[in-house]
């Protein structure tokens, strides 16, 4: 089973490398996330006969053939808000190109008409709605919101017969779902140690190839990919990707909850990791919604402040536009700034001598956002600090949205499998439910002895991956040897995990510790404010936060180094 797109928006051509890269079975692809359905919702309110991912009907035409001559069925999360309609759409597309595919789809997810003041709102679907698709006979199945890993899963359930009370098996496709679900960032993408790999190979990461899993009766797995591709898929890879926004030992999804404290990995050989193990209990009696809506309208400029004095001239200006701004009848609701110190001492070139200071303002009023701040910043380029100049001049204003989670019973959500024939087939809920409890702590091992130690970066020793959800970032930690796990258990403590990103002194910060992946996992409660789409800070969606964490310097034993 292999996945070609980890993103709306990632690389096109993916699917024609997995489709003639190697055998497969299946072929997925995610399209979606919380600001994907932003965006969709924008798209919709434009077009109703909208909504799902343009690129997979242009990625179909020149695969779709392949696809059928190859046997490969194609399961894919691309109908966004109309999965009727891009399903009808592939049906006119392969009617055109003379391919006789069946094309099913599931609905049931859409909750918006139930949420008036929302653009968006959907529920998490589970696996075996895609499995009653498949069991069908559908060649290509197309879905709305259902989580990540049902994409992996529903494929695995019908293949394979299982049930829904197969909760270990499910659990087991489920993990690997979700190392599989951000293609190549289990490939060697984004991973803390690629500069290992490319000191030995600077080609290794130039074109890392997609992931594939081989799923075994049992729910096992192997991680790989195509023969002759790029990238490294080993023990490493695979654990930040199983780290990659996830909360706890627990990770609940509308099948199943998989256990991640249960989760073993073991390099089977170059380029293949196999997880076993994993452990599954009924999933809870919710299901989650995403609510997207329109939050407002937001604008920004960035002064370029340029040589000596910059704490000096971005109090200047700060000072002359806040005045304006408060004198102004129509202040924006939220004013933010913030000075990003990237200027050198006696620098060599006039960038590196240069510091940004940048101005967010977010308002329900286009036009305060719009023409308050691009007027009152104008009309300081000659009154204002030596040097004044701006990134570019703020513009009108542009929407942001908001993202939201609330929790519905199972049975409040329709679930239906449409077949290529038209028929309905009702899914129903799971049987067996368990609400949700965090898991009692595990036992850590012991201290390392005491001896001497040196001031070194946090990532010399321990990967890092982070991302979002919600309003929160999750930021996954680990290392590669039991005597580090040893030091990273009884050292990244939450104050000290405070104490190395100030930025989160005043949050709320849960640890979670998974001894059998030698990781711990951080929730940053409330650092991505509103979500990814009100781009609340400088990294909107926490992608480096664990890098900014890595980079920090603290006492580290010396037999560790």
């Amino acid at each position: 089973m292999g996945n070609a797109s980890g993103f709306y928006g990632d690389r096109f051509d993916a699917m024609r490398e997995m489709l003639t890269g190697g055998h497969l079975d299946f072929l997925t692809g995610d399209y979606l996330a919380e600001l994907t359905m932003l965006i969709l919702g924008r798209d919709r309110l434009k077009d109703p006969s909208a909504g799902y991912a343009r690129t997979f009907l242009r990625q179909l035409e020149e695969c779709l053939g392949t696809a059928h001559e190859r046997g490969v069925r194609i399961v894919a999360n691309a109908g966004g808000l109309n999965p009727a309609g891009l399903a009808e759409n592939v049906r006119k597309l392969a009617d055109r190109l003379g391919i006789p595919v069946r094309v099913a789809h599931v609905e049931g997810d859409d909750l918006t008409a139930g949420h008036p003041d929302s653009l968006a709102a959907h529920a998490y679907l589970g696996a075996f709605g895609i499995a009653a698709c498949l069991r069908g006979g559908a060649d290509v199945v197309v879905t709305g919101r259902v989580t990540d890993a049902a994409l992996v899963a529903g494929p695995a359930a019908a293949h394979f017969g299982w049930g829904p009370e197969d909760h270990d098996r499910l659990a087991g496709a489920v993990v690997a779902g979700h190392v599989l679900e951000c293609g190549t960032q289990a490939t060697g993408g984004n991973y803390a140690f690629f500069a290992e790999h490319v000191r030995q190979d600077p080609r290794i990461l130039r074109h890392p190839g997609f992931p594939l899993a081989e799923i075994h009766p049992d729910g096992t797995s192997v991680i790989t990919k195509h023969p002759g591709t790029g990238g490294i898929v080993d023990i490493g890879t695979v654990t930040a990707q199983l780290l990659y926004e996830t909360q706890g030992a627990r990770y609940a999804g509308p099948d199943v909850t998989a256990r991640l404290d249960t989760v073993r990995l073991t390099q089977e050989g170059p380029d293949r990791v196999r997880i076993h193990g994993v452990r599954g209990e009924a999933p809870p009696p919710t299901l989650k919604v995403g609510l997207n809506r329109l939050g407002g309208f937001r604008n920004e400029v960035t002064f370029v402040l340029t040589g000596l004095d910059i704490e000096h001239k971005a109090a200047l200006v700060r000072d002359q536009l806040e005045t304006v701004l408060h004198a102004s009848k129509s202040r924006p609701a939220e004013v933010t700034w913030s000075l990003a110190r990237t200027d050198h001492p006696d620098a060599p070139t006039e960038e590196t001598a240069s510091a940004l200071l940048r101005l967010v303002v977010r308002d329900p009023d286009q036009n305060t956002v719009g023409r308050t701040l691009s007027g009152a910043a104008v009309e300081l380029a000659l009154a204002s600090y030596p040097g004044f100049h701006v990134l570019a001049p703020p513009g009108k204003g542009a929407p942001y949205g908001v993202f939201e989670a609330e929790y519905v019973p199972q049975d409040a959500v329709d679930h239906v499998a449409v077949l290529d024939d038209g028929r309905r087939i009702p899914v129903p809920p799971p049987r067996d439910t368990l609400v949700l409890e965090e898991q009692p702590k595990p036992p850590l091992p012991d201290p390392l002895p005491p001896g001497p130690t040196r001031r070194a970066p946090l990532g010399v020793v321990a990967g890092a991956r982070s991302g979002d959800k919600g309003g929160n970032a999750n930021v996954g930690v680990w290392v590669r040897t039991d005597e580090a796990w040893r030091w990273l258990a009884h050292t990244l403590t939450v104050p000290r995990f405070r104490e190395l990103l100030p930025e989160t002194a005043d949050l709320t910060v849960v640890r979670h510790a998974l001894p059998q992946l030698r990781a711990l996992n951080f929730t940053v409660e409330g650092i991505l404010g509103e979500g990814v789409a009100a781009q609340h800070r400088f990294d909107p969606q926490a992608k480096a936060l664990g890098e900014w964490l890595r980079s920090r310097h603290l006492d580290i034993p010396e037999a560790l180094l």
